[in-house]
């Protein structure tokens, strides 16, 4: 039914109004008493056996949404109510900012796919963090809260920025995750480099640490897929020396050629710049999970993303050393009923499985042993 809906609807609409009206209509159904709760008892009903604990948190599952669709914590009762395990907001700036010009987001419907150049339009970490704090949670969920650099903000100047955000947002979030990854913000990625990246998420948990002194706010780093193999490793090296809680693999990425896109190459590069997400990102995101797992094994709680549909790539994701895996892209395509489908789906390959727990399953695949 949603396909249909999708394809005579969604499809037609310009994709940044389609997500606005979306939005609007999740939000309105999560404050509507009997609606929601009828609402959940449908998208979302909870599996025992999928009950997860990661960074000292207990979550009803391990699949959640990632960063990117909530970007000022406007609706996470409404994903949760859909059924995600937990919701990451953002990305939020220090500084309000309204993103790059319109028009900047694309579907890929052939390739079940994304681009968007968005460029972290968001209403600025002190508005986000004045909704986080006067929020009544409706549905018990996980948030994230993801953080990046204000664009006019200059690179000298970047840990200050985050550190701003940090000290607004760290009392409000189950975890934080400092986003280093984005396409879309000139030289952000450069921060990835490890002489950069060291004194920025040092200076962030540090900031953490000062703000909230009730409990430890786990913190995370979001990396990009198009990252060379040894500066994963160094990324990987630089989460353990520091005592990181995790990292997100991945971002979008940058890539166009060697994803086998079904999408004319034409239509492709008259779009232009921006970061891919959704299926062709699968591949590449998966071996940059699988080389993290085997720098770190279980020092570090990974978490998977980019490029998973279905319940399959979800436990793919978690064999590979994900202890949580996220989503965003796939749901534009699946519509409502796909949380469901994931979570149904991950509960029959664990019973199925000679794992006694979902934790059991979390790098399983690096452990087998050959004869």
């Amino acid at each position: 039914m949603y396909r249909l809906f999708f394809d005579l609807i969604f499809k037609r609409m310009d994709p940044e109004k389609a997500h606005h009206l979306a939005f609007g209509w999740i939000r309105l159904l999560a404050r509507i008493p009997v609606l929601r709760t009828f609402a959940a008892a449908v998208l979302a009903p909870r599996h025992k056996a999928l009950r997860t604990e990661a960074f000292g948190l207990r979550m009803h599952g391990p699949f959640g949404l990632a960063a990117g669709f909530d970007k000022n914590a406007a609706a996470i009762d409404g994903m949760s109510m859909l059924g995600f395990d937990h919701v990451e907001i953002g990305t939020v700036t220090a500084q309000p900012q309204p993103g790059n010009p319109k028009k900047r987001l694309f579907r890929l419907v052939a390739d079940r796919a994304l681009i968007n150049r968005m460029g972290f339009n968001n209403d600025g970490s002190a508005a986000v963090a004045e909704r986080l704090a006067t929020r009544n949670p409706v549905f018990r969920t996980t948030v994230g809260v993801n953080i990046g650099k204000t664009k006019v903000v200059p690179e000298a100047e970047a840990v200050a920025d985050y550190v701003t955000s940090t000290e607004r947002l760290a009392a409000h979030a189950d975890y934080l995750v400092v986003n280093v990854s984005s396409p879309n913000t000139p030289g952000l990625r450069n921060l990835q480099a490890v002489d950069h990246l060291r004194p920025l998420l040092a200076a962030v948990r540090e900031a953490a640490d000062r703000s909230v002194t009730g409990r430890r706010v786990p913190l995370l780093v979001k990396i990009a897929p198009d990252l060379a193999d040894e500066d994963v490793d160094a990324v990987a090296d630089l989460a353990v020396e520091l005592g990181l809680d995790g990292i997100i693999a991945t971002n979008t990425t940058i890539a166009r050629d060697g994803l086998g896109l079904r999408t004319p190459k034409r239509t492709v590069e008259a779009i232009g710049a921006g970061g891919l997400s959704g299926a062709p990102l699968k591949e590449r995101s998966l071996e940059v999970l699988r080389r993290l797992y085997a720098r770190v094994g279980d020092r570090i709680t990974l978490v998977g993303v980019g490029g998973i549909e279905t319940a399959d790539d979800a436990w793919e994701r978690i064999l590979a050393g994900a202890t949580l895996v996220q989503g965003y892209s796939a749901f534009i395509y699946e519509g409502p009923f796909w949380c469901r489908r994931i979570h149904r789906g991950l509960a029959e390959r664990l019973a199925a499985s000679p794992y006694a727990t979902l934790a059991d399953a979390v790098g399983a695949e690096h452990r087998k042993v050959t004869v």
